[in-house]
C-alpha cells in the first residue's frame, strides 16, 4: 500500500474513532466525556452518548437540568446580607417607635404630676367649657380631675 492512502483511510476512520466515546452528566452537572464508561455511581437517565459497540442500551436524552453555577453560594449570602438588613431596619423601627411611646409616656407623666400638684395646691383652678366661658372648678369637678391624673401618674409614671 502507499503512504498517502494509508494516511487517508487513516484520516477516514478518525471521526469514527472520536464517536467511541462516553458522553455522561456528572454530579456537578457539568457534561464529561471519556473513553471509559461512567463510575458506577452515575445513574442511567445520566448517560447522555455511548459507543456503538456498547452493549448497554441507550437511554433517551435527560431533561436538561438547571446546572449549579459558581455564583449560587454569592447569591445565598447576598439574599442573607438583604435578610439581615431587614431585619435590622425592622428592629431599628421597632426601637425608634418605643422611643417614641417612652417619650410619650414620660411627657404626660409631667404634665400629669404637674396637674396633680396644681390641683393638690388648694388655689382655685379654672377651665374653659365648650362655649369659650371661663367656669371655676367646684369640689366634685376638682376630685374627679384629681383621679383622673392619679390615674395617668400610675399607668404613666409607674406606681411611683
Amino acid at each position: 500500500m502507499r503512504p498517502a492512502t494509508c494516511v487517508l483511510l487513516a484520516m477516514l476512520a478518525l471521526p469514527l474513532a472520536a464517536q467511541a466515546q462516553w458522553q455522561w452528566i456528572d454530579s456537578n452537572g457539568r457534561k464529561v466525556f471519556s473513553d471509559r464508561p461512567p463510575p458506577p455511581g452515575v445513574p442511567a437517565h445520566n448517560i447522555v452518548g455511548r459507543p456503538a459497540g456498547s452493549s448497554l442500551p441507550m437511554s433517551a436524552p435527560p431533561a436538561q437540568a438547571p446546572a449549579p453555577t459558581a455564583s449560587a453560594p454569592r447569591v445565598d449570602r447576598s439574599l442573607e446580607e438583604k435578610a439581615r438588613q431587614a431585619e435590622d431596619a425592622e428592629k431599628a423601627k421597632r426601637a425608634e417607635a418605643e422611643a417614641k411611646v417612652a417619650k410619650a409616656r414620660q411627657d404626660n407623666c409631667a404634665r400629669a404630676r404637674q396637674g396633680l400638684a396644681t390641683l393638690e395646691s388648694g388655689i382655685r383652678v379654672a377651665r374653659v367649657n365648650g362655649q369659650g366661658e371661663r367656669e371655676i372648678m367646684d369640689d366634685g369637678a376638682r376630685g374627679a380631675e384629681q383621679r383622673r391624673l392619679q390615674a395617668v401618674v400610675q399607668s404613666d409614671c409607674g406606681a411611683r
